[in-house]
């Protein structure tokens, strides 16, 4: 009698197919939107030789941006992982991502095309924080800002004005 209650209660508590469904359509709706956003573009890790570790999903771009009078970045890791957006709130993504503000206050880089995203329907904005939230987590060093190229830790891409 006790394993039949336990089934019972299990049964009722896990999500109707309906719902398994949606998350999944909306889930891929994210991830669809991801890949025109370009997201692997600067959130993905490269090898030594340039090329995208593609098993090592959105855990944080390798190669960072010089911006002139501001430092230098890297792309953070994506993922639910703690060194990424475990801590996070599906709130505090959707406002970095379509407010370039990251939940400790710091702006994020120009580099980060938030100002594109604000326009972005809020079903669409949940389909993208439903994908992060679903990427499995990728433990990844955190990397910068810094301030002067002497201190970067790995290689960047340098912004150079025109002179005018």
């Amino acid at each position: 009698m006790k394993l039949n209650t336990l089934l019972l209660a299990a049964v009722l508590a896990a999500p109707a197919p309906a719902v398994l469904a949606q998350d999944a359509e909306q889930i891929a709706r994210g991830a669809y939107l991801a890949t025109i956003m370009d997201c692997a573009g600067c959130h993905m890790p490269r090898g030594a030789d340039g090329v995208p570790l593609f098993e090592a999903g959105l855990s944080g771009g390798t190669v960072g941006f010089e911006i002139p009078g501001m430092g230098i970045f890297w792309p953070s890791n994506l993922t639910r992982d703690p060194t990424g957006l475990g801590g996070w709130t599906d709130d505090e993504i959707a406002t970095a991502i379509t407010g370039g503000l990251r939940p400790d206050g710091r702006v994020l880089a120009p580099a980060m095309p938030w100002m594109s995203y604000s326009a972005l329907p809020a079903e669409d904005l949940a389909a993208l924080v439903a994908y992060l939230r679903s990427l499995p987590p990728v433990t990844a060093p955190r990397l910068g800002p810094v301030q002067a190229a002497e201190e970067a830790p790995a290689p960047f891409y340098r912004v150079v004005l025109p002179a005018g």
